[in-house]
């Protein structure tokens, strides 16, 4: 309920502050590669229940057909303020909207498309009996993954074999550390290092 309270109250503040910045960020968006603004995409969450997160765009129209995953800074399907928008993770501000429709928390295991969710294991799909959220332990460590993933010779391979599995064991490591002493912890390691990013 503490949780539930403190995601609904930092998302209200958060959205009533980030409102003139958003505005400005759906003009260059619209002025760079047009509609629509934002990047509704199929997530698993809770109790494996389906959501669309919510995200602004920063890829060029219809770049999920090339592959699910971003490989590197520089690919080429990123919009021009799609580079800035990522980098400083302004594209996963609306999510505080999916935090206030209750399908998502400020912290928690970051939700994952259904097709690799088929691919965890028992033990793995542990990470859905909890919401999911905006960041988490392993959105900290992974927070130059794209960048990891340019050098592979098979990203999606290298992504569902070696990255996957290291993230979901620190979503694990998080289940066992949840409250409100970690969320909040893993709230200002976010900021921080999206600041030195």
């Amino acid at each position: 309920m503490i949780k539930r309270s403190f995601d609904i109250c930092a998302s209200l503040i958060f959205i009533i502050c980030f409102v003139p910045f958003s505005l400005i960020v759906v003009i260059l968006i619209i002025l760079d590669n047009g509609l629509p603004v934002f990047f509704l995409q199929e997530r698993v969450g809770l109790n494996f229940k389906k959501f669309r997160i919510i995200k602004f765009r920063t890829m060029k129209h219809d770049s999920e057909s090339a592959g699910q995953i971003t490989v590197g800074s520089r690919d080429q399907r990123i919009t021009r303020i799609g580079y800035f928008l990522r980098k400083y993770k302004i594209d996963e501000t609306p999510q505080f909207i999916n935090v206030l429709l209750g399908e998502m928390s400020l912290v928690g295991p970051r939700p994952e498309v259904p097709r690799y969710v088929e691919l965890y294991t028992e033990l793995q799909k542990k990470v859905l009996t909890v919401k999911p959220g905006i960041t988490d332990y392993a959105s900290v460590e992974f927070v130059n993954e794209n960048e990891l993933l340019k050098n592979a010779n098979n990203p999606e391979i290298e992504y569902r074999e070696i990255v996957m599995p290291q993230k979901l064991d620190l979503n694990m490591k998080y289940i066992q550390d949840a409250g409100m002493l970690a969320d909040l912890h893993i709230l200002i390691k976010t900021f921080l290092r999206i600041i030195r990013n």
